[in-house]
């Protein structure tokens, strides 16, 4: 996958939990959840909005492009997301 979901990069920085987040967006925990942890396959403009608007960022700093190295196949891809993620955690503590 392409598009990065950087939210709970985003989540950390600003101290808010998962629980507090879904009940200020209109989400239900289970959602925000699927969102937060890369595993949407999309997301409202509106959803996008209002978590803008509480998390008080842009969506880029929500949503990263990154191109997939030529000749990369799907297994290849999903090591590198865990990868990432792992790395993402690792900045966030």
């Amino acid at each position: 996958m392409a598009i990065v979901i950087n939210l709970d990069v985003v989540m950390a920085k600003r101290k808010i939990g998962l629980v507090e987040l879904a009940g200020k967006v209109d989400l239900t925990p289970a959602n925000l959840s699927i969102l937060k942890n890369n595993k949407a396959k999309a997301v409202r403009f509106s959803t996008l909005n209002e978590i803008c608007k509480v998390l008080g960022c842009q969506p880029g700093d929500i949503l990263e492009y990154i191109q997939d190295p030529e000749g990369t196949d799907e297994k290849e891809t999903a090591a590198i997301e865990e990868t990432l993620d792992a790395a993402k955690t690792a900045d966030a503590q």
